[in-house]
């Protein structure tokens, strides 16, 4: 029995992959910064009906809406349509979507289906 101490060959570690942060060109529309910073996020299809419709909602508007989004979810709700002066948001409050949105005018005249529960802010 040899009871020396055999060395090993070194055997190199594989270093993780670091990346480097990208750099946007030309810099962020506003509710793509504000998405980010709120943890709401707006899907494709419902940043291309706000610019259709133009549907304009302000920062202070998009924290409240925020808000009480986080207040629906912790009661429970899901799916929830969210009512502005301006607009009407359809929104996954599960994963802090809005799914889509139409002008005040256009939702007076449509039928919700799919949710449960509704968000009555009219500043």
């Amino acid at each position: 029995m040899d009871h020396r101490i055999q060395q090993l060959r070194p055997q190199p570690f594989p270093l993780p992959k670091q990346t480097k942060p990208v750099q946007q060109q030309g810099g962020s529309t506003f509710s793509d910064v504000l998405a980010e910073v709120q943890d709401l996020k707006i899907s494709k299809h419902a940043k291309q009906r706000l610019v259709e419709r133009n549907i304009k909602i302000d920062s202070t508007q998009w924290m409240e809406i925020s808000k009480k989004i986080d207040e629906a979810s912790q009661k429970g709700i899901t799916d929830s349509l969210v009512v502005t002066k301006d607009a009407a948001l359809l929104v996954s409050a599960k994963n802090k979507t809005i799914v889509t949105a139409l002008d005040r005018g256009e939702a007076s005249s449509k039928i919700f289906t799919n949710i449960n529960g509704t968000i009555l802010l009219d500043d």
